[in-house]
């Protein structure tokens, strides 16, 4: 069985997320082992301060939550956030760029923002609202996306009224091939949920669930061991 603590990107992106709250989720991070934290940039500098000496990274959001910022803005926002100590970028992609077939646009900007993330060990994940687009527009968001030079490609931000689907996460996997990863967001409340989207491709798991979700991992072990044991008898 996998330990899917490693596979959590635990998230708050709560406008009125406090600072209180977010000391709260990187000790859950730490106590619980997930893979990162996934907060506002306002907040970088307190999850690397709280973070430190932790093999917990810190995520923060680009364009975030509806990715209509101008590029330069992106720029911006990502260059200051990698500055106070982000370790991952999730980009959201210009959605309406997508819808106009505006794809020199998209690759130009994800190029950018790409090439400042990996000048600094730092990886980019591009959220493309799969709520929004219909299978092809999907694959052709991941395709572009890929191309630009994005480490990951995303399900959505939960906040355009998208969840994350097991049939997503197959589309876009099968879109990006090996190269690129798939991070699943958005809806996924419980154990059941995040494996599926495991067992579909994705490498990351977005959710503000993460205890929940590594609590019923717990539970499920517990019960397999002590029906082996039960059997036994």
């Amino acid at each position: 069985m996998i330990n899917i603590a490693h596979y959590i990107d635990h998230t708050l992106l709560k406008p009125n997320a406090t600072i209180k709250q977010i000391k709260q989720l990187c000790q859950e991070a730490i106590n619980h082992g997930f893979y990162s934290v996934c907060v506002n940039p306002c907040h970088v500098y307190q999850c690397l301060l709280a973070l430190h000496n932790t093999n917990v990274k810190v995520c923060s959001v680009v364009g975030f939550p509806l990715g209509a910022n101008d590029s330069e803005i992106k720029s911006a926002e990502a260059k200051v956030a990698i500055a106070k100590g982000a370790n991952e970028l999730d980009m959201v992609m210009n959605v309406g760029f997508l819808l106009s077939e505006e794809f020199d646009l998209i690759i130009e900007e994800i190029e950018v923002i790409a090439a400042t993330a990996h000048s600094n060990d730092v990886l980019l994940k591009v959220i493309i609202e799969a709520g929004l687009l219909t299978d092809e527009q999907k694959v052709k968001a991941c395709k572009l996306a890929a191309y630009a030079g994005a480490d990951f490609v995303k399900t959505c931000t939960g906040f355009s009224g998208g969840q994350a689907t097991v049939e997503d996460v197959r589309l876009m996997k099968a879109a990006v091939g090996q190269r690129v990863e798939v991070k699943a967001s958005g809806g996924i409340k419980d154990y059941a949920t995040a494996l599926a989207m495991i067992e579909a491709g994705a490498s990351r798991i977005g959710t503000s669930s993460g205890v929940k979700i590594a609590m019923e991992e717990l539970e499920t072990l517990a019960s397999r061991f002590n029906g082996r044991l039960e059997a036994k008898e």
